[in-house]
């Protein structure tokens, strides 16, 4: 499946920006594709209206999305589930996982980032050839469904998904 605006591309047309695999970087044109592929899968899927965040390796916003009808805080959400995501290395899966376990430890992870982890799945990272690129951040449905709407959209990017 391909959105509308992105018909007619393959995933390999969504490259990132430069040279071999050293200075991989995601782009915007890569960012949008995410958001516009993410948007239709989650029609096709019934889910419920999305905000859609792209960061990339730095944990810098790069592209964002807010469905109309979401509340004013779905941005930011979507945004701290991507950003927990980079900032740890891992999927935001683990995340919530880890605060399960390690409470306190989690806690204080989010202290240092001023309060803007968000550790509930949703939260997948970018990879390509082991080398993180950046992070997707959905939220609107269950975190389930949000995670497995960014999973798609990653690889539909041809990019590896880690939701952890």
């Amino acid at each position: 499946m391909q959105p509308d605006l992105c018909r007619g591309w393959t995933s390999a047309q969504y490259a990132v920006s430069g040279s071999g695999d050293q200075g991989l970087e995601l782009n915007l044109q890569t960012a949008q594709f995410i958001i516009s592929f993410a948007l239709e899968w989650r029609k096709d899927k019934g889910m419920k209206p999305l905000a859609i965040a792209v960061l990339d390796s730095a944990g810098s916003l790069v592209a964002l999305a807010r469905e109309d009808g979401l509340s004013n805080l779905r941005p930011d959400i979507a945004q701290g589930k991507a950003r927990g995501a980079v900032a740890m290395g891992l999927g935001s899966r683990a995340l919530f996982e880890r605060a399960q376990s390690q409470p306190y430890f989690i806690q204080a992870m989010n202290s240092l980032a001023s309060g803007s982890l968000v550790p509930v799945p949703g939260g997948v990272l970018i990879k390509h050839k082991d080398k993180l690129l950046g992070a997707v951040g959905i939220t609107g449905d269950s975190s389930d469904n949000d995670e497995a709407c960014a999973i798609a959209a990653i690889e539909a990017a041809g990019f590896a998904a880690d939701g952890g």
